[in-house]
């Protein structure tokens, strides 16, 4: 007989995976300012990073690159779901020096944490990094929202405890438009978000000069190579 655990279903989406993610176990943080990659010397792991959705949770994980079961950590994300936040403190914090370099609060099945740093060979896949991070936060706050205007909306189609009647009336016609579909992109699956579909080449970041998730650093460290 089947418990109810076993009914249970677990829904997981690959939102980024990232090949050659370089961690680091990090020095003594600096009394003022941030973390900075430049100072980082002591290489402990390279392999696979992962942004995973499991449900309502959301995920990075560091896998091994030949065996993906293998996890070697893996560092939940606390997301910000509100309009004001640019969702700092989630678990991934940046380094001040390199827009490569990040800081990770992973943690193991015992509730322990603790931080590791992170490092990509390209701008590239840390501007992939971030996308898929806000990607992810702004799909939980728009369910959020609409979770929450759910019960009106509901309430709203009552009238005196009677269902309002949108059928349509006789002779009345309704028009529908159809844009061109024979575009490039009509058979194309965005289940990955902006960052997947930029991997893929679907997609490019537009460098403005000026805002976005990175602006490189001029002094950036260089190239964490394999």
């Amino acid at each position: 007989m089947n418990t109810p655990q076993d009914d249970v279903v677990v829904i997981e989406r690959l939102r980024l995976k990232i090949p050659n993610a370089h961690i680091f176990k990090l020095p003594p943080k600096p009394s003022a300012g941030g973390w900075r990659g430049a100072e980082w010397r002591d290489k402990i792991w390279q392999g696979t990073l992962k942004v995973v959705e499991r449900n309502d949770d959301t995920a990075v994980l560091l896998v091994d690159a030949q065996n993906e079961k293998n996890i070697f950590a893996m560092c939940p994300i606390s997301h910000q779901l509100d309009d004001k936040s640019n969702n700092g403190g989630n678990g991934v914090d940046r380094c001040i020096d390199s827009s490569r370099y990040f800081v990770l609060r992973i943690q193991n099945s015992q509730g322990r944490h603790m931080f590791i740093g992170l490092a990509f060979n390209e701008r590239n896949d840390a501007f992939d990094f971030n996308t898929a991070l806000e990607d992810s936060r702004r799909e939980k706050m728009a369910e959020k929202k609409a979770a929450a205007a759910a019960p009106l909306t509901k309430k709203s189609i009552y009238k005196n405890g009677n269902s309002v009647d949108y059928k349509m009336k006789e002779g009345e016609k309704i028009k529908v438009s159809i844009g061109n579909t024979s575009g490039s992109g009509s058979n194309y699956h965005s289940g990955g978000g902006a960052a997947a579909k930029r991997r893929l080449g679907k997609t490019r970041p537009i460098n403005t000069g000026s805002g976005g998730f990175l602006k490189p650093s001029t002094k950036d460290t260089p190239s964490r190579l394999a």
